[in-house]
């Protein structure tokens, strides 16, 4: 069983939703992941997206940009982020990690070695926003070979047919994209989450993880009544963002407890 399947099973034993902080690699100093990722396992956080910074990340709002911008300032590179994970391995972290990024670094850096370095550095999968299923075979056969996850993105717009599609090749959970629009931190979940993940369940079994717009614990609770994990990066950021980068560790952990207040009960163990 992979890591990533692994935390879900037991999660969903003990009840519990999965949180799943996003954070830049990079950001706010080039080493700060080293503790942020610690530090937020300890507070009760599940995995981790740790972003690949790039000069276009469509998928994001302007804060998760931002972030991007100064850890590509900071001189934070794919090589760089791959090695974050083995780092953080040697610290002891036990949590799925997964690096998300676009494409055309992965592309350019090689398939197959990114693959084969990242499982040897102890990540467990790729999240890739720009990656269409139609285009994903070569990745996923590499990421396959070397046990790592491929994870699929669902929008509120994707029709049935192609939910069926993306089911198929998906692996480790489904991310499930809350809302039309880039990431940022809401007010309130969308109207029709429920039904759009009562449309993926049909037609998977996979841990269904909630993310885009994330950023209170009624968000939480509200998403541990329906799927199995929520990922929060925009409301996260943010919090750092405004910290000197000495206290962002303490801020970091402060939230993640904050998050899970209300919403760390999930649906029951089935």
């Amino acid at each position: 069983m992979s890591r990533i399947a692994d935390t879900f099973a037991r999660l969903r034993r003990e009840g519990r939703v999965a949180l799943m902080p996003y954070i830049t690699v990079g950001f706010p100093e080039r080493d700060s992941a080293l503790e942020l990722v610690p530090a937020m396992e300890a507070a009760g956080a599940s995995l981790f997206e740790l972003g690949v910074p790039f000069s276009d990340p469509l998928a994001d709002g302007a804060t998760i940009q931002r972030s991007a911008q100064r850890a590509l300032a900071n001189g934070v590179t794919l090589a760089d982020c791959i090695t974050t994970a083995s780092r953080l391995r040697a610290r002891g972290v036990g949590a799925p990690l997964l690096l998300m990024g676009y494409y055309n670094p992965l592309l350019r850096y090689g398939i197959e070695r990114a693959c084969r370095e990242l499982a040897a550095a102890g990540g467990d999968g790729w999240i890739i926003p720009d990656m269409p299923p139609e285009e994903a075979a070569d990745l996923q056969a590499a990421a396959a070979a070397h046990g790592l996850d491929l994870i699929m993105f669902v929008a509120p717009t994707t029709p049935e047919a192609r939910i069926a599609q993306i089911a198929a090749r998906a692996s480790g959970f489904i991310y499930v994209v809350s809302l039309t629009g880039v990431t940022g931190a809401r007010q309130s979940m969308a109207a029709n989450l429920e039904d759009l993940l009562a449309r993926i369940r049909r037609v998977s079994d996979l841990p269904l993880v909630v993310g885009f717009g994330i950023s209170k614990p009624e968000h939480v609770a509200e998403v541990a009544r329906m799927a199995d994990g929520a990922i929060v990066g925009s409301a996260l950021i943010a919090q750092l963002e405004a910290l000197p980068p000495s206290e962002t560790s303490a801020a970091a952990a402060a939230f993640v407890r904050y998050l899970l207040q209300e919403g760390s009960r999930g649906h029951p163990a089935q």
